[in-house]
């Protein structure tokens, strides 16, 4: 039998609101704190620590309740969100002071695992892709955005196919018809966090009206992704999902780009797992392949670097134009100093962008982006003086923005007093005429105060005489008893105490209506200006990613340079031949984590068509055949990223997938045997 609620009219807004996002944790704003009820308050209470505690809720009923201090938002918004949960956050929409009765209120915002915007639930270096699925009649259609960048990227093909890309991009959330739950956790398994969208929001007419609407265009031929039928109705539905979570203002997601299947090598999940690319199998932390051999210097080079192992490309003349750079800095040590200096100072420009359109970007924020553009400028500078093409084609692509640059250092202050805007203390002087007034006012006032206290006692020869001020009656004068009788006729008594009185003046009056009102008016004024400002850099946020993108793929070719001449790498040859010649080859990352003293052992690897298709290793346990198989993978993944390789000498035909099956990992859970998970993987790379 469940609990009757007898509901007050609070709870009958809670529960109307609750009835529209029936699977998040609702945090219900009320005063100054987030209240969860019912079962959401039992859940987060559990994840968050906080009390648990009982609201009487009319006669012979309660309701569980638990809430936290709103500005403590940003502590616990992140914890429910890493639990996995979706947390709708539910705002009052009018000020409590100029309303009778209940308060209007209304959620302004659904974070979900996919969805997020905020810096501290997002990692510095990883994407946080939302992917949709979108179960065709042909083809499955797929298609990934990271809100906090604006990357959009669709593709379509077989569920194979779909699924090696999901393990690519790692999306933190997917979404997909609804009735498709079984085809779903068959395809692509049941570890993935889901949501499911009803079918008319896959609707490939609609979606591809809303994407030309979302970039301005009239078609999406110029995306070259026109013919993607299920990829668009993948595509389409994210926004739809966007708009589903309150995130209406996404102006700079400007663009789509498409994943061509014959651009890059497959690399499967069990490959990933197996090379350990992105996380390590054993107990040491920070050991993968990415981490390894990660020298990025920014969050978007950093992102893009994890994109570049997740995808090599098979086409040698662009693996040779990536590895022309990574070659000239290696060759030019100053360069690549300078062009170093510089990329460090850059912020993360794409999350900042992103901030920007959705009119949530903090003070500090804005200075860095300033900031950021100063070292762009500079960068620029570094490219255009070099007598190389490829170079001064990637200086061509960076716009220097100097009027959104110049009006952030103009009208913020270099060093903010609040990171928030509604605090004030963040416009400069000489802006605003009427702001620099009252700031005087505001500023001087103990000094009129002084002067006050100073003629008043001289006036009635009350030497101990103060002024004070309290939130009860603004500005008062405090006069001790012994001096009760000197006190004019025009004060005005406000309280009695022990040993003193208090007083109130015409001039303390007037003077406190002009001071209060300062402060109000000038966080009016400021925050004026500063949504101007946003206005104002909104215009120019699909240039801003452009610059942001330059920045990332400078950031990972030097990053390439500087491993390489750390590690003695070199640049290896690569042509459409088929051929695999690698002499004195190492493991990249068991190089890095021997002990000091201890040399890898190198190995070469020959393989052709015609003198040596396969070479069959023996030895015993421990003595680095896996670790050959698995270096032999990497240098070739490597070389098809752009980087320099580990070894004397690489020559490599270009290879179009990489399969592996390495070490013994039971996958138990799913009933099937360390033999068994070898079958069905070996079956797999014999089909492919």
């Amino acid at each position: 039998m469940e609990k009757k609620y007898v509901e007050t009219p609070l709870m009958k807004q809670y529960y109307s609101i609750k009835a529209v996002h029936p699977d998040a944790i609702l945090l219900f704003r009320v005063g100054d704190f987030y209240e969860t009820f019912g079962d959401d308050a039992i859940k987060a209470s559990g994840i968050l620590g906080i009390t648990l505690t009982r609201r009487a809720n009319g006669s012979a009923t309660y309701v569980e309740l638990a809430g936290f201090p709103y500005h403590a938002i940003d502590t616990y918004l992140p914890k429910l969100v890493r639990a996995g949960e979706r947390v709708a956050i539910c705002e009052q929409l009018e000020d409590p002071k100029q309303v009778r009765g209940l308060v209007k209120r209304g959620v302004i915002e659904l974070v979900t695992p996919g969805v997020v915007l905020g810096d501290n639930i997002l990692a510095n270096k990883e994407n946080a892709f939302l992917a949709s699925v979108y179960f065709g009649r042909q083809t499955t259609g797929v298609a990934f955005l990271d809100i906090s960048t604006g990357e959009f990227y669709v593709a379509e093909g077989s569920e194979n196919y779909i699924d090696k890309l999901i393990s690519n991009l790692a999306p933190k959330e997917v979404i997909y018809q609804r009735g498709y739950e079984d085809r779903f956790s068959d395809a692509f398994g049941s570890k993935l966090y889901t949501y499911r969208l009803d079918e008319w929001v896959f609707s490939e007419e609609v979606n591809r009206e809303k994407l030309c609407k979302q970039f301005g265009t009239r078609s999406l031929k110029g995306f070259g992704v026109d013919h993607f039928t299920s990829g668009l109705s993948a595509a389409g539905a994210i926004l739809y999902y966007l708009e589903f979570t309150e995130h209406r203002d996404i102006a700079h997601i400007t663009s789509i780009s498409r994943i061509d299947q014959e651009d890059y090598v497959w690399v499967d999940k069990f490959t990933i797992r197996n090379l350990e690319l992105f996380s390590s199998n054993g107990a040491r932390e920070k050991c993968s392949f990415a981490d390894v051999i990660d020298r990025t210097l920014t969050p978007m080079g950093g992102r893009l670097l994890k994109r570049w192992i997740a995808m090599p490309i098979k086409d040698p003349v662009k693996i040779g134009e990536r590895l022309d750079v990574v070659e000239k800095f290696v060759r030019d040590a100053d360069l690549a100093d300078v062009v170093r200096e510089q990329v460090a100072l850059v912020g993360d420009m794409e999350r900042i962008a992103s901030r920007i359109a959705a009119a949530r970007v903090t003070p500090r924020e804005l200075v860095q982006l300033k900031n950021s553009l100063f070292a762009v400028e500079l960068l620029k500078a570094a490219l255009e003086s070099t007598d190389d093409a490829q170079l001064h084609a990637l200086a061509g692509q960076i716009d220097l923005l100097e009027g959104v640059r110049d009006r952030i250092a103009r009208e913020i202050y270099p060093d903010p007093l609040n990171n928030q805007i509604q605090k004030g203390g963040v416009i400069a002087d000489g802006v605003d005429p009427e702001l620099d007034d009252l700031r005087r006012i505001a500023l001087h006032g103990k000094d009129y105060l002084a002067r006050i206290q100073q003629r008043e006692s001289e006036a009635t020869g009350i030497p101990s005489l103060k002024i004070s001020y309290n939130n009860v009656f603004g500005y008062y004068i405090e006069v001790r008893n012994a001096h009760k009788e000197k006190v004019p006729e025009t004060w005005i008594r406000k309280q009695t105490l022990a040993n003193a009185e208090r007083y109130i003046t015409e001039e303390l009056k007037e003077y406190e209506e002009k001071i209060l009102g300062a402060e109000e008016k000038m966080l009016v004024i400021e925050q004026r200006i500063y949504a101007d400002i946003i206005a104002h850099i909104s215009r120019s946020l699909s240039s801003l990613l452009r610059d942001a993108a330059v920045v990332a793929r400078i950031d990972c070719l030097q990053s390439f340079a500087r491993l390489a001449c750390e590690r003695r790498y070199v640049r290896p040859v690569l042509d459409d031949g088929k051929l695999i010649d690698i002499r004195q080859g190492r493991h990249p990352v068991i190089e890095t984590l021997l002990p000091v003293g201890e040399e890898y052992v190198p190995n070469d690897v020959m393989l052709d068509d015609k003198e040596q298709q396969i070479m069959m290793i023996t030895g015993p346990n421990m003595s680095g055949k896996s670790a050959l198989l698995r270096q032999t993978a990497l240098i070739i993944l490597m070389a098809q990223m752009g980087s320099f390789v580990p070894a004397k000498s690489a020559h490599i035909g270009v290879v179009d997938k990489i399969f592996t099956r390495v070490g013994a990992s039971d996958n138990i859970s799913q009933g099937e045997s360390t033999f068994m998970v070898e079958m069905l993987e070996s079956a797999s790379i014999l089909n492919n």
